[in-house]
C-alpha cells in the first residue's frame, strides 16, 4: 500500500465510526410518560414513520395501557407490530390507528419491533 491508500483507508474507517456512534449513541430518542385517562388508562399516542415517535413510553405497573399507534407510511416495513413479552401481534394498516391494549404486571424494559426487527421502541414499566 501507498501512503494515499493508507490515508484513505485510514478517512474511511474514521467516518465509519462516525456514522456508527451519531446513529446508536448521539441521536436523541424520545421519551414520553402515558397520560392517564378518568378511567385510570393509561393512553400513549404513536406515529409510525420510518421508526416509532415516541419511541421510549414509560407506563405505571398495574395499570390499563392503551397504545395508539398510527401508520404515517407505507413502507413494508412497519406493516406489523410486535411485542414479543405480552403476546402481541397487529397489523398496522397505513394511515389508519390501530389501538393495543395490555395491562403491565411486571417492572422492567420490553421492546417492541416492526416485523422485520429493525424498527425499535421500548415500553418502560416502572
Amino acid at each position: 500500500m501507498d501512503t494515499s491508500q493508507i490515508i484513505v483507508t485510514i478517512v474511511g474507517l474514521g467516518l465509519s465510526a462516525f456514522v456508527v456512534w451519531y446513529f446508536f449513541f448521539f441521536s436523541a430518542r424520545q421519551t414520553t410518560s402515558a397520560v392517564s385517562s378518568s378511567s385510570g388508562v393509561q393512553e400513549v399516542d404513536i406515529t409510525v414513520k420510518g421508526g416509532y415517535s415516541p419511541d421510549i413510553i414509560e407506563v405505571e405497573r398495574g395499570k390499563p395501557v392503551q397504545l395508539s399507534f398510527y401508520r404515517d407510511e407505507e413502507n413494508s416495513c412497519s406493516e406489523e407490530l410486535l411485542m414479543p413479552d405480552f403476546s402481541i401481534r397487529r397489523d398496522l394498516p397505513a394511515f389508519k390507528t390501530t389501538l393495543v391494549e395490555l395491562l403491565p404486571e411486571k417492572a422492567g424494559t420490553f421492546t417492541f419491533t416492526c416485523g422485520m426487527g429493525m424498527l425499535r421502541g421500548s415500553l418502560v414499566v416502572k
